[in-house]
């Protein structure tokens, strides 16, 4: 499997977007637009699609569902726990914090999507809808949680408000109750949602500075840690207990060891936090990923 092969292309979109914002005539006004435009709109839409398209059989992948959702409380208890660390407390910013957590546990569907079907075919590709439909919920109320409280705009006021949440819930709740997208209007949809993976990767790259990490070096290695070493050790140790077959095991590995969000920098600069340097995670954590995906599915997954 040529991990770096299917990550390449992300890094391309992020480095593309910096490059253009920063040597042409498409500066920042013109890229805050592009940003609402896939945060209001194109995530949504591709979240929606994304769940709605699998039907989920709540009984035969329980175990993976436990699974997903013990892995992603274990993440976001890791990154609410990381300034309290001893020796993190003094260096850490908690308003950078508040903005930057969720790189610690949110991850980038498009990339799961796409390697859980050359992994394991349609059922790889239904296992990983199914992580996503019961995750997504789960981490981006983790992932507002924090910037609502330290803003102090209202958590459910927040949540009410975040598109991405408003999607997620929807999708889910027309899943379950059997709707699918008609067949004439799916073209249409895909293209809609499809154009946000482009544009959303590329916003970030235009609002990256990374010399923003300097300022808080420490943060931004335990956050990655969290994503790309003890999230994979602890989906191998969740498969093992939960007893999970082996399709269901190379899923949670695959999805413990993704890139974090390309949307953590949409979300973080949409809520008044500190964009560019979520935008420079981003970017490490994609370039990141071309290690931690091949530990999880080659070491963590022979040892499991």
């Amino acid at each position: 499997m040529h991990f770096v092969q299917l990550l390449l292309p992300d890094f391309a979109l992020i480095l593309c977007g910096y490059l253009v914002c920063r040597y042409t005539a498409l500066n920042r006004t013109v890229w805050e637009q592009v940003e609402s435009l896939v945060y209001f709109f194109l995530f949504p839409v591709l979240l929606f699609q994304s769940i709605v398209r699998s039907p989920l059989d709540l009984g035969a992948a329980s175990n993976l569902m436990a699974a997903g959702l013990l892995l992603g409380l274990g993440g976001i208890a890791l990154a609410y726990a990381v300034p309290h660390l001893p020796g993190l407390a003094r260096v850490v910013d908690p308003r950078e914090h508040a903005g930057a957590a969720q790189v610690a546990f949110r991850f980038n569907s498009f990339i799961g999507l796409a390697l859980a079907e050359r992994l394991a075919g349609p059922q790889g590709l239904l296992l990983i809808a199914v992580l996503i439909g019961v995750c997504v919920p789960l981490f981006n109320v983790g992932a507002v949680w924090p910037m609502a409280r330290h803003g102090r705009t209202g958590f459910g006021r927040a949540l009410l408000r975040n598109p991405l949440i408003i999607a997620t819930a929807l999708g889910l709740a027309a899943n379950l109750a059997g709707f699918r997208v008609p067949a004439w209007m799916e073209p249409s949809v895909n293209r809609v949602g499809g154009a946000s993976i482009p544009l959303g990767l590329m916003a970030a790259g235009a609002g990256m500075q990374l010399g923003h990490l300097a300022q808080q070096k420490a943060l931004a290695a335990a956050l990655l840690a969290i994503r790309h070493l003890l999230l994979p050790l602890l989906a191998a140790l969740l498969a093992r207990g939960l007893r999970l077959d082996g399709a269901q095991t190379v899923v949670l590995l695959l999805f413990s060891a993704l890139p974090t969000a390309s949307s953590c920098y949409v979300l973080a600069s949409r809520m008044g936090y500190n964009g560019p340097y979520v935008a420079a995670l981003v970017t490490l954590s994609t370039i990141l990923g071309m290690a931690s995906l091949p530990f999880a599915l080659g070491v963590l997954l022979s040892a499991t």
